[in-house]
């Protein structure tokens, strides 16, 4: 349901549409509705939002959001992003509440998935 004032849709850059759409499809099950070449909404993904062509790239590095997706099984999922084409840039590590790590997607984004502690 909408509602007044809250985060209602994101918007990421993606280098390549076709491969974004492939790593996040065999990483997380998330599915996918194209609206041309240069933009695909996201669906099955937790929150509403796409992917739109864009040569830039979204880190925290680069002063971007950190989008931070949840795994009751992080372990497994770390092995998923690797198998399906993400680079593992910031391995699991524990922080006060839980642990998570960091990925790239193909495109350069950055992304964290963390879980409740052992």
């Amino acid at each position: 349901m909408n509602q007044n004032g809250k985060i209602n849709y994101v918007e990421i850059p993606s280098r390549d549409i076709a491969a974004t759409k492939r790593f996040f499809e065999a990483a997380f099950e998330w599915s996918f509705v194209d609206y041309g070449p240069d933009y695909v909404a996201l669906e099955n993904a937790g929150l509403d939002g796409g992917f739109f062509k864009s040569d830039q790239v979204a880190t925290p590095a680069n002063g971007s959001v950190l989008v931070v997706l949840y795994s009751a099984e992080l372990t497994d999922t770390l092995a998923r992003v690797e198998a399906a084409g993400g680079t593992i840039v910031q391995d699991i590590f524990e922080f006060p509440g839980g642990r998570r790590f960091h990925f790239t997607d193909p495109s350069g984004n950055e992304f964290a998935v963390w879980s409740e502690p052992l």
